[in-house]
């Protein structure tokens, strides 16, 4: 096991969870600020907390309102 983990190029796949954690947090902030959402907001978080980085990437194009 820990010949496995120490051959993941940790110096890559840590940046790219830092801004998927970012991101992840941002889209669910903005979410729960919104007051209407395109679509239930119900949906969108399950959307964003699983559909990793493309989930919060989705809500931001097709889910935030633009009135």
């Amino acid at each position: 096991m820990n010949e496995l983990l120490n051959e993941i190029p940790w110096g890559a796949i840590v940046p790219i969870l830092v801004l998927q954690l970012i991101l992840m947090i941002i889209a669910l902030v903005s979410c729960i600020k919104e007051e209407k959402t395109n679509g239930p907001k119900w949906l969108w978080i399950p959307i964003i907390l699983f559909i990793h980085i493309i989930g919060p990437v989705l809500y931001f194009v097709i889910g935030r309102r633009n009135d």
